[in-house]
């Protein structure tokens, strides 16, 4: 069986992983999404696992030990991203990678950004890479996904939104499938 884990970044208590008014946590949209997502893919056949726990911010090493530990197929940890501390016009979807990534990571983070641009309708700000303690410390094909800016107020009232939200889970669920397909399994 196919196996997924899914990641709500960062925690119910971190702090300043907020929209800049204090209306959402991050934490808030990402478990909704992975949520979303986990149900979506186990329809498909998907075994997923998460991450991350509504009670407690599981510290980076954790979330990563979790994946390794359980021989996952696949890591997508899940976010809203932020520019500085207040509102502002920084807007559109990213997917983050190692930035020595396996070739699978690669092929991942392509289809999931471009099935949530597609999905979502925002700006197409691209793959890129980063040193982030989640897709580097896992041994498997691991993705970070920013859905949108929480300090935009426009994305941030879609990133509360249900509608929204379902988007995402969707898109994510759709780029897992034809990443499957296209490693043949």
């Amino acid at each position: 069986m196919k196996k997924i884990m899914l990641d709500a970044g960062h925690g119910p208590a971190t702090p300043g992983k907020r929209t800049p008014d204090g209306s959402m946590l991050e934490f808030t949209f990402n478990s909704a999404v992975a949520g979303l997502a986990a149900d979506m893919l186990r329809k498909e056949g998907i075994a997923v696992r998460f991450a991350h726990e509504a009670g407690r911010d599981v510290p980076l090493s954790e979330r990563a030990r979790k994946a390794n530990g359980w021989g996952a197929d696949a890591f997508i940890s899940i976010h809203a991203n932020a520019y500085g501390n207040g509102w502002n016009d920084a807007s559109g979807i990213e997917t983050y990678i190692y930035p020595q990534a396996q070739k699978q990571s690669e092929i991942l983070a392509g289809h999931m950004q471009g099935a949530l641009v597609a999905a979502c309708g925002r700006k197409n700000r691209g793959v890129k890479r980063a040193n982030f303690a989640v897709v580097r410390e896992t041994r498997m094909p691991a993705v970070l996904l920013e859905c949108g800016f929480m300090t935009n107020k426009t994305e941030a009232a879609l990133l509360k939104s249900g509608r929204y939200r379902l988007q995402c889970a969707r898109a994510l669920t759709f780029a897992v499938g034809n990443w499957y397909f296209g490693r043949g399994l």
